[in-house]
């Protein structure tokens, strides 16, 4: 079984604008395009990335607005593999 993530990853992660869900041990962030195509472009990169490291995020699309959720079922709550996608995803944002 993997890990739960330390503190400092959770201070990372809070750091990058992930917010802490109240109900369980997950962040979410709401990632905002100008425009659906570049909020499903966004989607597809970062579900290759999810296939490589075979950890999936909670997400839905509305328009331009992407939000995910992050958590991993295995571990009930977050672990490195959420830290990793993560930063994977905010860096796939500014692109």
């Amino acid at each position: 079984m993997t890990e739960r993530l330390d503190e400092a990853g959770r201070k990372t992660l809070k750091a990058a604008g992930w917010q802490a869900e109240p109900d369980r041990d997950a962040v979410t962030k709401t990632f905002r395009f100008s425009s659906f195509v570049e909020a499903f472009g966004f989607m597809t990169r970062c579900a290759l990335w999810a296939e490589k490291l075979n950890h999936h995020p909670e997400w839905s699309n509305s328009y331009r607005t992407v939000t995910v959720t992050l958590t991993t079922h295995d571990a009930d709550g977050l672990t490195e593999l959420d830290a990793k996608l993560a930063s994977k995803m905010d860096k796939l944002a500014e692109t």
